[in-house]
């Protein structure tokens, strides 16, 4: 089993290589990633300028992981406010729960369309941000967005044209063309060279 703390002092880790320590960073975004795998590995690699010869900048792996771990503590602190709550409700015998703070992300769908504000600056307004339904008003930019669609293999997305996140349900298409490209394209993000 991992653990976000365990990963996280690997990647303080200066004994480590420094592709053990992209290994860890990569783990630690297994446990939190606010805007899904892709998209927030994109973000952290572009805001900490993570380059494709780590040797050449290994502290943009803590600058990257730091990031990260401000944003988890904002919403761990989130989290346990509500189970706070939660253990008064059951002393005072409500059976009826309130609901738990909501599951933190926003996708985006594309990796390399996302907010461009650092995590711990995005994370407050993520995660006020409503669940249910298409939404008209972006949950992060908070205004009334234009939607961009993507078709990422089998799936439309509508895009907030702003931002970058999903809004609203996904419909299924069939452009394998369209996906194998993404697939591509994925590679070089993956790989720190976009």
């Amino acid at each position: 089993m991992t653990s976000f703390a365990t990963h996280r002092r690997r990647v303080h880790d200066t004994g480590l290589p420094p592709y053990r320590r992209l290994s860890a960073l990569r783990t630690c975004l297994t446990e939190f990633a606010p805007y899904g795998f892709r998209a927030t590995y994109h973000h952290l690699c572009r805001s900490a300028g993570i380059p494709r010869d780590l040797e050449r900048d290994p502290g943009a792996l803590v600058w990257a992981v730091e990031e990260l771990h401000a944003a988890r503590a904002l919403w761990l602190t989130e989290q346990a406010g509500w189970e706070s709550r939660r253990r008064a409700q059951k002393g005072a015998g409500v059976r009826v729960p309130d609901p738990p703070p909501p599951t933190v992300r926003l996708w985006c769908p594309d990796p390399e369309f996302h907010p461009a504000a650092p995590l711990p600056a995005v994370m407050p307004r993520l995660m006020s941000a409503p669940r249910a339904g298409d939404l008209a008003v972006c949950p992060l930019c908070e205004t009334d967005r234009g939607t961009t669609p993507l078709r990422d293999g089998y799936w439309l997305h509508r895009l907030c044209a702003g931002c970058g996140v999903s809004l609203g349900r996904r419909e299924q298409s069939r452009a394998r063309a369209v996906q194998d490209a993404r697939k591509a394209r994925w590679r070089l993000v993956w790989s720190r060279t976009v």
